[in-house]
């Protein structure tokens, strides 16, 4: 996670508005509407590369699939009809993922305290759902009647051109998607796929997982046909077929087993949790933290709460600006959607954590 802010602004005598039962009131939450505006302007960058990815995943599906599908009509190939059924059902869900990113970004109002970001995690699954029927049955289905009733082929020079074009559109899409694996792995000093692996960005990793599958996807269906034509045996070209959608089946259970975690509450890295704590205790007006709870609320979006110590020893009304002024300056940084504060008693102890965690390596 990227270095939260370290240093207090300034806070209007309002921000000490009292909490029941240790939450805010509404006046506090409402007198935050402006921040949260904020929040959009500071996550725009990210959120306009996601988009960026998805858009460019979708163009390239959509092309793909047109070609792939005359292909298989005039080849009768059941490589290439399975190849054809995957990238439909990349299209599709390429629609869910941009509503994802689209509905995630909205800001928090006082029906959705927590903002909309688990939104994204919905409408992944959605993605992964189709990719699964739409997909992994349909390539396995064509694929096992194949076997049983072989269809001939012929004009395998289309589908080689075919392949060729959809490799390259593919190969594009998938660079787009790697960079920004690449991108926010070095933010988190981390590899590329464990970032990936472990982000809490569901579209981009949908768009890497998907992509990745559609080109070896596209060497399997290569090999697939090639065989068909050295061979004269249909055999290759629908084991093929099958071979696509088993692999597509393992990744639509993977994407789908990664947003049900995030959905239920997916616990953050214990090197995330180290960086948080460590940023909060370098800040000016915290002496130790004694309690801290992280939890994603949306792609790459915490909400925080910790029990921390102030620096000296100052008058209730005072205690109340600076905890507010506190919280105000950590909900400036891009990845925290809420931050709430209490304070701690003496005979709390400061939290530790064990060696080697590394707080340089926290990330959302």
């Amino acid at each position: 996670m990227t270095a939260l802010p370290t240093h207090a602004g300034e806070v209007p005598s309002s921000a000490g508005a009292s909490r029941k039962d240790g939450m805010k009131n509404q006046a506090s939450h409402d007198g935050r509407q402006s921040e949260s505006e904020d929040h959009g302007d500071r996550t725009g960058a990210s959120g306009g590369e996601g988009v960026l990815t998805v858009i460019i995943a979708f163009v390239a599906n959509l092309l793909v699939a047109a070609a792939k599908t005359v292909a298989a009509i005039i080849t009768g190939s059941a490589s290439m009809t399975a190849e054809a059924a995957h990238s439909w059902a990349d299209t599709g869900n390429q629609v869910f993922l941009l509503i994802a990113e689209r509905t995630s970004r909205r800001r928090r109002d006082t029906s959705h305290p927590m903002g909309y970001g688990r939104e994204a995690y919905v409408w992944s699954m959605f993605a992964a759902f189709g990719l699964f029927t739409a997909g992994a049955v349909v390539s396995i289905t064509h694929g096992v009647q194949q076997l049983l009733e072989p269809e001939p082929a012929g004009d395998y020079g289309v589908a080689y051109a075919v392949l060729a074009v959809a490799f390259v559109l593919e190969g594009i899409s998938f660079t787009q998607a790697f960079r920004q694996a690449k991108k926010a792995g070095r933010e988190r000093g981390t590899t590329t796929l464990r970032s990936v692996s472990t982000t809490s960005n569901p579209t981009l990793r949908a768009v890497f997982a998907e992509d990745a599958a559609a080109l070896i996807g596209l060497v399997i269906a290569f090999l697939g046909i090639l065989l068909h034509q050295l061979t004269g045996s249909p055999v290759p070209d629908a084991v093929g077929s099958i071979l696509v959608g088993v692999l597509l089946g393992v990744i639509a259970l993977i994407l789908i087993d990664r947003n049900r975690r995030f959905l239920v509450g997916q616990a953050v890295s214990p090197s995330t949790l180290e960086a948080v704590a460590a940023r909060l205790t370098a800040h000016s007006s915290i002496e130790r933290v004694t309690y801290l709870h992280l939890e994603y609320v949306g792609p790459e979006r915490l909400y925080l709460v910790a029990a921390v110590d102030l620096v000296g020893d100052r008058r209730e009304h005072d205690v109340a600006v600076s905890l507010r002024g506190v919280e105000r300056n950590i909900e400036q940084h891009e990845r925290i959607e809420e931050a709430v504060l209490t304070l701690s008693t003496r005979d709390e102890p400061a939290l530790s954590f064990p060696a080697g965690n590394g707080a340089a390596a926290g990330g959302a």
